[in-house]
């Protein structure tokens, strides 16, 4: 579905995608999350967590929470936002994450981008929010629900729900080239772009890389699925490979957009063209932290024995 809605508009599917942060949320207790849901389960959560900032604990469990927040995708229509803690006497190099109502932040629009730009994406800002303890969690930790979805790897979940953006934009990306090709001539009177054999020759590539990049992510996605409702665990090397291929379809589909842009020759140029947001949307998607090209490299460390960066993968 994140496919289909980023094929239309990739801002829109970004902010689809955020709907994944939810599933962060199962690692709070289940008494807070009575509470949270007790009205039913239509509650946006949205936020940021780096860089983590320094909380102080007070009265035994509460923490008084401070600071600002950049990339708070979705932000402006959440009900609940959480923002990144660091605490004295946590552990083990993943995020603590509070989790307030969103009107106790402050939203400043700070998000004016070459690509995704209506996402929303703004800074958060927090002044002296008491969170209770109860109302915090580590990303990435133990949920405190067991179904299967709350035993995928959620931080390799949260890369390919993002992933999912790239491919549906390259996809757009493809099918608008394809619409173009037969009917556009050149003003230099140079064949039609369909005639052109070097727009045949990378339309081509184009659709055979989105295409194995597209088959190689959801084959990891349903090895691990069929693993958890089998009841299993899932391996560090398959994890591993979630965000292997979560980095590689973002890669991936921002080469196929650049290759579409240049495709489309001169008219691509032109500031509202559908390529050119394609090409700076995808360029964006590759961009991200759990996505970047230093994903590589950490995929590698995996796949040699020798470790990953703290919450990889």
């Amino acid at each position: 579905m994140i496919e289909d809605i980023s094929h239309a508009d990739g801002s829109a599917g970004w902010v689809a995608s955020f709907g994944v942060s939810a599933t962060y949320l199962a690692a709070l207790p289940v008494p807070t999350l009575e509470e949270i849901y007790r009205d039913g389960p239509d509650v946006v959560f949205a936020g940021a967590i780096f860089p983590p900032q320094k909380a102080e604990r007070v009265d035994g469990d509460t923490v008084v929470v401070n600071g600002r927040w950049p990339y708070a995708s979705g932000c402006t229509s959440a009900a609940l936002i959480g923002v990144g803690i660091a605490m004295q006497d946590d552990a083990g190099g993943l995020p603590r994450t509070a989790v307030m109502p969103a009107s106790a932040v402050r939203i400043e629009e700070t998000w004016d981008t070459i690509g995704l730009a209506g996402t929303g994406s703004h800074d958060v800002v927090v002044e002296n929010v008491r969170v209770p303890l109860s109302w915090t969690f580590i990303r990435g930790g133990s949920p405190t629900l067991d179904s299967p979805i709350y035993r995928y790897p959620s931080l390799g979940l949260a890369a390919q729900v993002l992933t999912a953006v790239g491919l549906g934009v390259a996809q757009r990306a493809i099918d608008e080239v394809l619409a173009m090709a037969s009917g556009r001539s050149s003003i230099t009177g140079a064949p039609t772009m369909a005639d052109r054999p070097q727009v045949q020759a990378a339309l081509g590539e184009a659709e055979a890389m989105l295409s194995s990049a597209r088959s190689f992510f959801y084959d990891v996605t349903q090895q691990v699925w069929q693993i958890l409702l089998d009841g299993g665990p899932v391996p560090d090397s398959l994890a591993n490979r979630i965000r292997l291929a979560a980095t590689h379809g973002a890669q991936v589909s921002a080469q196929v957009t650049r290759d579409c842009f240049t495709m489309g020759g001169i008219v691509a140029v032109q500031s509202d063209h559908i390529l050119g947001r394609c090409m700076q949307d995808c360029a964006v998607v590759a961009q991200h932290a759990f996505m970047a090209k230093g994903n590589y490299e950490s995929a590698g460390r995996v796949m040699l024995g020798r470790g990953g960066r703290p919450g990889y993968p």
